[in-house]
């Protein structure tokens, strides 16, 4: 059987979200946190939805750069290898050449 939840998405334009194929153990605990927060099942949804944008849209570079590090499981003695790979030349500077054109 197939369960659509239709949600109608806040902001300026109001959307619709729809979907299907819920199990029925997520849909009763849907609506359970939503009565438990005073709010109608789309409500509800609304706003897990909003949190898991803003968190994601909160992640900074160090965190993500840490957290990519944990997940490859990169240990002290790994960035320690990279740094003596490393090329240590300093860097020539920049060369501006400014060309004169007869137009």
């Amino acid at each position: 059987m197939v369960k659509a939840l239709n949600t109608k998405l806040s902001g300026d334009a109001m959307a619709k979200l729809t979907v299907r194929d819920i199990p029925d153990e997520v849909l009763r605990a849907l609506r359970l946190r939503a009565a438990k927060h005073g709010r109608t099942t789309e409500a509800e949804v609304c706003e897990i939805l909003t949190s898991a944008v803003k968190a994601d849209a909160q992640l900074g570079f160090g965190d993500a750069l840490a957290e990519m590090s944990r997940e490859i499981a990169l240990k002290n003695k790994d960035v320690e290898a990279l740094e003596q790979t490393r090329d240590k030349t300093p860097a020539e500077p920049l060369r501006f050449e400014f060309i004169m054109r007869n137009y």
